[in-house]
């Protein structure tokens, strides 16, 4: 039987997927949209739906409890955020139904993920010139009833295509012009689109998942090592000339003010301070499930990037655990689909997605307890956002496809 998991090929690279991957043939993209509806109720990874639902459910009961009194404050309703979360999550719901029924190697198709790819990059390029700004960054576009981000499909677009361009040229990763520019080039364009949107956390997501993803992807290891170390390079080159041209100053507010989460709690850390007081008056077991004294205005963005904090003053420091052991199964399970997909292809994009989503989950977590600078990263399924919750559930839509076709223990 094949081993399974991160191992080394025959000509040093590194994949996440078993031995029969490798030797797959790359030619099995879907011309047009097949739906199996049969399989509805066949082959279903019911664990990872159930941590989903779990997550989801308790994602919105947690983003109700913080959004209450902002939703009184800023709408006149306390349950404004809660209701506009629940439309989100059951359109959501609708569309991973849907994605999941969907066989996955539609996507695996040279025209398909590019005009993907390219209308959503055109789309965030649109945003950061023309779109909606908040606190200086432009990042949605105003379709009047919703404020769309386009940066969240970017990073779905960027997962298929980079899986696509590496299931493709797998073959010739020993050549170095095949596993090393195409990835560079479409990783340089999206960490530019996003710098100009002064969307950074984006920036650090989409580069943790490049860089992830040519792990597992077969790369000789001798080249990947070398990438990273040009990359590396070049990354503290160029945060050097921003810092210095001062083009994004608050880079170094929010550096200082992680430092430092007391040196300026009437301004730049008013939000780190009161995320560090909800978090230590939770203590063991919280205050209790609505409960809250942080929510009352005190914490900005309560419902949103920090309702982690939220969490950890109502439930204690047994919820919080609770939150991280769930994410902690939701990437393990995510490897495991990824471990036993049907081809590179179905492996790259599940790891891609696990990743996602597993990043900036402790990302928030991190930012919520001051042990990484503020950067904006909301907690997937807890965060309110219809734009983030829908996208993130048809991701799952597509893991449970992968998972129909791979070889799951049922």
């Amino acid at each position: 039987m094949a081993d399974k998991g991160i191992h080394r090929d025959r000509d040093g690279g590194l994949t996440l997927n078993n031995h029969l991957i490798a030797r797959q043939p790359v030619a099995q993209a879907r011309k047009k949209l097949n739906f199996n509806f049969k399989s509805i109720n066949k082959g279903v990874d019911i664990p990872f739906l159930l941590l989903i639902l779990v997550l989801l459910g308790f994602g919105v009961l947690m983003m109700f409890s913080a959004s209450y009194a902002w939703g009184i404050n800023d709408m006149g309703d306390g349950y404004f955020y809660a209701k506009k979360q629940l439309t989100f999550a059951g359109l959501g719901l609708v569309g991973m139904l849907v994605v999941s029924v969907l066989d996955y190697h539609f996507f695996q198709n040279t025209v398909v993920c590019y005009i993907f790819f390219g209308v959503m990059y055109a789309m965030c390029l649109y945003a950061a010139f023309f779109g909606s700004s908040t606190a200086d960054a432009s990042r949605w576009i105003n379709l009047g009833f919703v404020q769309f981000q386009p940066s969240e499909l970017l990073k779905v677009a960027f997962i298929i295509i980079f899986a696509y361009i590496m299931a493709v040229n797998f073959p010739k990763f020993n050549n170095w012009k095949y596993c090393v520019i195409p990835f560079t080039v479409i990783m340089g364009i999206t960490v530019i689109v996003l710098g100009l949107q002064r969307h950074l956390s984006a920036v650090l997501i989409i580069g943790v998942i490049g860089v992830s993803m040519m792990f597992v992807s077969g790369m000789p290891a001798k080249t990947f090592w070398k990438f990273i170390g040009v990359l590396a390079a070049v990354a503290v080159l160029a945060l050097a000339v921003v810092l210095m041209a001062g083009k994004f100053s608050y880079i170094q507010e929010r550096i200082d003010g992680w430092r430092n989460p007391e040196a300026d709690i009437q301004n730049n850390t008013w939000q780190t301070y009161n995320s560090l007081v909800a978090i230590g008056s939770g203590g063991w077991f919280g205050l209790g499930f609505g409960e809250s004294r942080q929510k009352f205005l005190y914490l900005p963005e309560a419902q949103n990037d920090f309702v982690f904090a939220i969490i950890c003053e109502e439930l204690g420091f047994v919820g919080a655990l609770v939150v991280v052991v769930l994410f902690v199964i939701f990437v393990l399970r995510g490897f495991y689909i990824a471990a036993n997909a049907k081809d590179r292809f179905g492996m790259l994009v599940a790891a891609g997605i696990t990743i996602q989503i597993g990043l900036q989950a402790f990302l928030n977590i991190m930012v919520a307890s001051n042990s990484f600078p503020n950067t904006g990263i909301s907690l997937p399924f807890f965060s309110y956002g219809g734009t983030a919750l829908i996208i993130q559930l048809a991701e799952m839509g597509i893991l449970l496809s992968i998972s129909r076709q791979g070889n799951i223990k049922k």
